[in-house]
């Protein structure tokens, strides 16, 4: 943690945001004067006034932590990891949504799209994929564009790279996360994939086609996250599942043997 104080933090949110001061002065209901005094150092805002800045910046969790304590104040969200057994319940929860959804895959992601846990559904999604890209800790990012990964049987590379790096981008706008960064730069470095052909006029989502032993399987996917957690890694959990995109795909998987 730097020396910043906690002015400095929120003004460089409320610069991520492409708020004014007038902007978020208004949002919070304080006068802009009040904020600017914040902002400079001038007056020490309440660990109150640090949260509900906060909230209306839309800032994450792990993140409050930290500007609380720039502010001079305890943090006061904490930071469990999986195994905790404070989380055994949410560990219990998961696996059940998990494995209802087999025979199609799910996957537990933290916040870097590293795999948490999953349902271990569909292994030949798999096949050719080099062992260092599945030895833990997995990346989902990385597994699905690393040329040693699954990016040379995705028939449809290009938008699905694209849309990898939407959401990458989006996480990173709303994070700053530095590690994030660092992932975005690194899947960039990997081969160009090819243009495709134009879109069906009634394609409404990107889904996943991959090749495979049994068929080219498609996919799209849905993601659930947790409402109104009060635990720091919790709230950086996402559930990603994956669900059949055409006809074809549900009756390969429904003919293969159970996992």
């Amino acid at each position: 943690m730097n020396r910043r104080h906690v002015g400095d933090h929120l003004r460089h949110w409320r610069q991520r945001r492409r708020l004014t001061q007038l902007d978020l002065a208004c949002e919070a209901g304080i006068s802009g004067r009040h904020l600017s005094f914040v902002e400079t150092g001038r007056s020490k805002p309440s660990r109150e006034m640090i949260l509900h800045l906060a909230e209306q910046l839309q800032i994450p969790m792990r993140e409050r932590n930290m500007l609380l304590i720039a502010g001079g104040y305890a943090p006061i969200f904490p930071e469990r990891g999986f195994s905790d057994s404070a989380l055994s319940a949410v560990r219990e929860a998961i696996g059940l949504l998990l494995e209802s959804h087999k025979p199609y895959p799910a996957f537990a992601l933290d916040r870097h799209w590293n795999l948490v846990t999953s349902n271990r559904a569909l292994p030949i999604l798999y096949e050719g994929v080099s062992p260092a890209l599945v030895t833990p800790p997995v990346n989902a990012m990385r597994l699905s564009l690393h040329p040693e990964g699954l990016a040379p049987r995705i028939l449809n590379l290009f938008e699905w790279r694209a849309y990898a790096f939407r959401r990458l981008r989006r996480a990173i706008n709303l994070t700053a996360d530095p590690v994030l960064v660092e992932l975005l730069r690194e899947i960039q470095s990997f081969p160009e994939a090819a243009s495709p052909a134009e879109p069906a006029e009634d394609q409404v989502i990107v889904p996943f086609r991959v090749r495979t032993s049994v068929g080219v399987l498609s996919f799209f996917t849905t993601i659930m996250v947790f409402g109104t957690p009060i635990d720091v890694s919790l709230s950086e959990l996402a559930l990603e599942s994956f669900l059949p995109a055409d006809k074809e795909t549900a009756e390969i998987v429904a003919r293969l043997p159970p996992t």
